[in-house]
């Protein structure tokens, strides 16, 4: 039986350990590419992240992929910095929490899942077509 009254919030590698699983069960012409992504957990996304993207609340943003897509990778413009996948821990659990309809695995690894997308090239409209995850 669980221990309610002792029981804590998934911490940062609790989220981390459901995203490599997330990871690993990516189909192998999508693995390859994958594991060169650097994976960050965070809080809270950074001020420069939510400036940039014009977000207010930190809480609406739960993954975010910084890079350069596949798709527009070129030898001649190298990139230089990692294409990163960062998941913000308290946005998640707040998602988690307020929908009470899906566990915390599926939930990080939806939102990993959108996010390696982004790396692959698909943008947010792409997803939407076939992703009726927010609805």
């Amino acid at each position: 039986m669980l221990d309610w009254k002792n029981a804590e919030a998934p911490d940062a590698a609790m989220i981390e350990e459901l995203a490599r699983e997330a990871i690993a069960g990516l189909p192998p012409e999508f693995a390859g590419p994958a594991a060169q992504v650097v994976l960050r957990v965070e809080n809270f996304a950074s001020e420069e992240f939510l400036d940039e993207l014009e977000i207010d609340d930190p809480l609406e943003l739960t993954g975010l992929y910084d890079g350069v897509p596949m798709t527009e990778k070129s030898a001649s413009a190298p990139q230089h910095f990692p294409d990163t996948v960062w998941l913000f821990r308290r946005a998640i659990l707040d998602e988690w929490a307020s929908r009470g309809d899906v566990t915390l695995g599926q939930l990080v690894a939806h939102v990993v899942v959108h996010e390696f997308a982004h790396h692959f090239g698909w943008s947010d409209d792409d997803i939407a077509a076939i992703d009726r995850w927010w609805e």
